[in-house]
């Protein structure tokens, strides 16, 4: 039992306490991994069967690192935990009862690309404007109802979803959602919303199922509860239903997706689903200065909707945190590199010692060419990832027509590549054929003739065959030899061999290195099954954290905040901080979006071990303009005894030299004056309910009645207007000569929009 002497007093009662609910509220730094792998040991010491023990995480890295851990403790039996995302575990009993919803064990997972080019393929057909039914619109439409637990016919029936579909001129989006649905099932293709989605259809449809796992998962563990959506949400509450050995894990000041379903309210209002629930607060962060913990504390005070907890650290006290202002955002961008460089050379850290972390993708741009001037090596993590790349894109659609033929995404993807002379023509008479005989194209493939004629349907042929091939071989082969026999058949080798460009040298290694993940999967001998469709469920899993790549090579970390979350660096330069950028625009109407941003802040900063810097700039160019900017109300938030101004002084200035001077001094004067913040109590939040389904989306504008556009020469700077789709906003540039003006409009929550005034359709409010 030695695990436990390495644990605090809270952190040990909450791994002993193992029966009935349990909410544990781990602070960021607080060794919140520590306590969820040590309670699951503690439960296999005391006689817990690991094949009982349902652990849910967000990334399968999480789960490795915790099952690595537990293993230490517990030895072998750390193997049959079932252990992993709600994705991987839920995908893994779908794959057992997807009979019984009607699907094959061996369906095909979408990832979004796939998705968007169905979606896509189903606006060509309908004939819609791809414009008003983007894909990347129609795609989180139906992402959110799934989160919801909407299905299309639910959708297709609610009056206040087709209100406000009709709204937002997008009637049709139902029709959309139902077409959709039913070519995923026509293909055996489920996507990642539907994994969840199913499984909550296949526990409600089916009492059986839903016994046959509450008995065996008596013990459930959710990691990053504040994470979960409703759909999550909804099928914990039920597997833990007839046991009630539920234990989740969460900070609700790290609750920071909304923009992709999760809801806050999960574990606000935990105590509400489980009146019995014990809770255990993990307030001492090991991961920062004391200084880096107060200034935490002192943001995340300011929101009103929270869980109370006084986080505290027994480290150090620390550096002050540095505020850096600089005139631009290429300044911004110098000033941050030469601190890295002299941090470096004064203290002897490694340059993956550092962080720069941004609220948007955007923002890398001044960073990379200010580290690059200075010879810093670099890397940006959320770019494009291995498994997104065309060329290994192309060859796991070959392995994924191996063993769901009925795949039609991959089809239109492959069949065609290399070229056999079978084009987009060919392919919409294919589709075309299926639809009219209510088949599948895999058969209309396979029978070309019975629906071709000539030399396409040879070629067809040739096609079927060699994918039936490739089937035959997969039952013979282990997972390395049958994705080799593939890629030398398919001819993608070939054809990728024969390009000896530096981007076709590229790809072809990009092949070898996938054919090397998998010769290295097949040698694994933790797992029984190695065939390369198990492989294939794996990576069709991957999380984006678990595709970076490359975290101990000696570079600057570049990333957003959001993608920052769950690590840690002796350095951390937050940069950015500036009103309309962070927070952001889209935030600042809404109390709840404003404190999501806020959470956002609260993460950027304990990301840090050592030393926090904070940084803005005071003009920023947007859309081609050069737009002053004011400091984040969040740096003001602070309090200022923690705070130590810096102000980098432009080349050339016209603000007077003593300005600067003059901003450090009422800074020194406010921190001397301002004593510790305060730590506020939570408010009351509302019971967890079904979100309602109206807000699946955000409304659009809906125009004035009798809206009437102005005349092109009728506009002046400073102009209120009104736009048929963006809303009411103001005109702060106009450029151009008659008939061709160009107006900078800048539109509440969406930013600056240049728009050609004799398109524009825009009135003047009067």
């Amino acid at each position: 039992m030695d695990y436990l002497a390495g644990l605090n007093p809270q952190q040990r009662a909450a791994v002993e306490n193992t029966q009935g609910p349990v909410m544990i509220v781990a602070g960021a730094g607080s060794g919140k991994t520590r306590v969820i792998t040590y309670r699951v040991a503690h439960l296999i010491q005391k006689g817990v069967d690991p094949f009982n023990i349902l652990v849910l995480t967000f990334t399968n890295k999480a789960s490795k690192d915790m099952r690595e851990r537990i293993s230490k403790v517990v030895g072998g039996e750390a193997k049959n935990i079932w252990m992993g995302t709600f994705h991987s575990v839920f995908a893994k009993i779908l794959r057992v009862e997807a009979e019984k919803i009607g699907y094959p064990s061996n369906f095909t997972i979408y990832d979004t690309d796939d998705s968007k080019s169905l979606i896509r393929t189903i606006l060509k057909e309908m004939q819609l404007d791809d414009k008003l039914y983007a894909a990347n619109i129609v795609f989180n439409r139906i992402s959110s109802a799934k989160n919801n637990l909407v299905s299309a016919t639910e959708y297709l029936e609610n009056d206040q979803i087709q209100a406000e579909d009709i709204g937002n001129k997008r009637p049709l989006l139902g029709l959309i959602y139902e077409t959709y649905a039913k070519r995923c099932y026509k293909a055996g293709a489920m996507d990642f919303d539907d994994l969840l989605f199913k499984t909550n259809v296949l526990l409600k449809n089916h009492p059986d199922v839903l016994n046959k796992y509450q008995q065996k998962f008596r013990y459930l563990m959710v990691d990053e509860y504040q994470d979960t959506n409703f759909s999550q949400y909804t099928i914990v509450k039920k597997l833990a239903a007839a046991y009630q050995n539920i234990c989740v894990v969460g900070d609700d000041a790290q609750s920071i997706y909304a923009f992709r379903g999760a809801n806050i309210q999960n574990i606000l209002n935990f105590e509400r689903d489980y009146p019995d629930l014990k809770v255990y607060k993990l307030e001492q962060n090991y991961r920062s200065t004391q200084n880096i913990v107060e200034v935490a504390n002192s943001i995340i005070a300011n929101n009103k909707n929270q869980l109370e907890k006084n986080v505290f650290s027994d480290n150090e006290k620390g550096d002050r945190i540095k505020v850096s202002r600089a005139f631009t955002d290429n300044e911004e961008g110098k000033l941050v590199a030469e601190a890295i460089v002299q941090d470096r050379l004064n203290k002897g850290l490694a340059h993956k010692d550092f962080a720069i972390l941004y609220r948007t993708n955007a923002q890398s741009r001044a960073m990379e060419e200010a580290l690059r001037k200075l010879n810093v090596p670099y890397k940006i993590y959320g770019g494009l990832s291995f498994y997104q790349r065309k060329e290994v894109k192309d060859l796991i659609a070959y392995f994924r027509l191996t063993f769901n033929p009925a795949d039609e995404e991959a089809i239109k993807r492959v069949i065609n590549y290399p070229r056999r002379g079978l084009g987009d023509t060919t392919v919409e008479k294919i589709s075309a054929a299926a639809d009219q005989h209510d088949t599948t194209m895999w058969q209309v493939i396979c029978h070309p003739q019975q629906y071709v004629q000539g030399r396409i349907a040879n070629q067809l042929n040739d096609f079927a065959v060699m994918i039936q091939s490739f089937a035959a071989e997969s039952k013979k082969l282990d997972a390395y030899d049958t994705a080799l026999y593939i890629a030398q058949h398919s001819g993608i080798l070939k054809e990728l061999h024969i390009d000896d460009s530096v981007e076709g040298r590229s790809r072809y290694e990009n092949i070898q290195e996938l054919l090397n993940g998998i010769k290295e999967f097949a040698e694994r001998e933790d797992i029984e099954d190695r065939s390369l469709a198990i492989f294939m469920q794996d990576i069709a899993l991957l999380t984006n954290d678990d595709r970076q790549n490359d975290k101990d090579a000696d570079t600057v970390s570049l990333m957003t905040i959001h993608s920052a979350k769950g690590l840690e660096f002796k350095n951390v330069f937050v940069v950015g901080l500036e009103e309309n950028l962070f927070p952001s625009q889209m935030s600042l109407t809404s109390r709840t979006d404003l404190e999501e941003e806020r959470r956002l802040f609260y993460v950027a900063i304990t990301r840090a071990e050592k030393k926090l810097t904070l940084t803005y700039a005071t003009s920023r160019y947007r859309w081609g303009t050069l737009t002053s900017c004011e400091p984040s109300r969040f740096i003001n938030e602070i309090n200022p005894s923690y705070l130590e101004l810096e102000v980098v002084k432009p080349a050339r200035s016209s603000f007077g030299e003593n300005s600067f001077d003059n901003e450090r001094k009422s800074w020194t004067q406010q921190r001397e004056s301002v004593g510790k913040p305060k730590i506020t109590s939570p408010a009351s939040s509302a019971a967890i309910i079904r979100p309602k389904t109206t807000s699946i989306l955000p409304k659009a504008h809906i125009p004035t009645a009798g809206f009437t556009p102005n005349a092109a020469n009728e506009f002046q700077n400073g102009m209120d207007v009104e736009h048929e789709k963006f809303g009411f906003g103001k005109i702060v540039n106009l450029e151009g000569m008659l008939p061709d003006v160009k107006a900078t409009v800048f539109f509440q929550g969406l930013g600056n929009k240049q728009l050609l005034l004799k398109f524009a359709k825009l009135r003047i409010v009067k």
